[in-house]
């Protein structure tokens, strides 16, 4: 195995962030679509979280670069870490301002950003170390986490 290979991650931690991205994004969705706010807000608190997605993706992707000494630029480094505190703050600014949400609710949005963050860097991470492991087919298995399902009956077809 050469220097540039990784280990390959567990199917159950691919599973894992698959599903905290699911469960965290989902009761984000959910709770904003629930909510009682006018749509510009909705659209506000929509926009932040796929603001903080990508960002997070960016910053994961260019401190991951950099350690491997692949190059990104300072601009680029800069950007991504400026885009994921912006989205943070802009987060906490507006959930400390929502007049019209409870503290309970206020508590799922900040708890459910935070959650679908962590996520999308975990599946980003898999998705790299998939690319670099050994295996080429389990780089399209984390892509698709319901690939990774297969049947021994059938030499390993995909159910």
């Amino acid at each position: 195995m050469s220097q540039n290979r990784t280990i390959k991650p567990s199917p159950a931690f691919i599973g894992a962030s698959w599903a905290a991205l699911a469960i965290g994004m989902g009761t984000f969705l959910i709770s904003l679509l629930n909510a009682d706010m006018e749509l510009n807000e909705k659209g506000y608190y929509l926009s932040l979280l796929l603001l903080g997605l990508f960002a997070a993706i960016s910053v994961q992707k260019s401190v991951r670069d950099r350690a491997e000494a692949i190059p990104v630029t300072n601009i680029y480094y800069g950007i991504a870490w400026l885009m994921l505190a912006a989205a943070l703050t802009l987060l906490i600014v507006g959930l400390i301002n929502a007049r019209s949400i409870s503290i309970s609710e206020k508590l799922v949005y900040g708890v459910s950003f935070a959650m679908s963050l962590y996520a999308v860097v975990a599946i980003q991470k898999n998705v790299r170390d998939l690319a670099t492991s050994e295996d080429p087919d389990e780089v399209q298995a984390a892509r698709q986490p319901h690939l990774l399902v297969t049947s021994p009956s059938n030499d390993g077809a995909l159910d």
